[in-house]
């Protein structure tokens, strides 16, 4: 993962932040003493072969985990965009709600149309804020 945080005004306070964003197969949450929550993440992946030879299209999950911090009033936007080699192929924007002082998650699908078989990169940030670059790279098929 890449972060960039090129536009930001020194002295600027972040108050909502992406922790982590990664493509993944599965999630699932529990419940362990304290109450505390464990996010368990399977299947965490940066490339995959192709279902079919290209042209095709996939439809990876992202993940991205998101903290708020206590002062914050945990609302935002939370926006994907999807390059390949600089040019934007898809775009995901969505609504964010953090409970203050808390983390929280959300799924990104989009659906990615690969001539050739290479790299994308999916662009998330919060509000304006730093971006978290994430690639995802389609292979050729086994």
């Amino acid at each position: 993962m890449r972060f960039t945080d090129d536009h930001l005004v020194p002295g600027t306070v972040i108050h909502m932040e992406i922790v982590a964003a990664v493509f993944i197969e599965n999630i699932e949450l529990r419940s362990v003493e304290g109450p505390s929550t464990r996010i368990d993440l399977t299947g965490v992946h940066f490339s995959m072969a192709a279902p079919s030879p290209v042209p095709t299209s996939i439809e990876p999950h992202l993940l991205v985990l998101v903290r708020c911090s206590p002062e914050a009033s945990g609302t935002g936007a939370l926006e994907t965009v999807f390059r390949r080699d600089g040019e934007q192929i898809a775009r995901n924007v969505q609504p964010l709600q953090v409970e203050p002082g808390k983390f929280a998650y959300r799924l990104v699908r989009a659906e990615l149309a690969f001539e050739d078989y290479g790299t994308i990169e999916a662009e998330v940030r919060i509000d304006m804020g730093p971006v978290v670059t994430v690639p995802f790279t389609l292979l050729e098929p086994v």
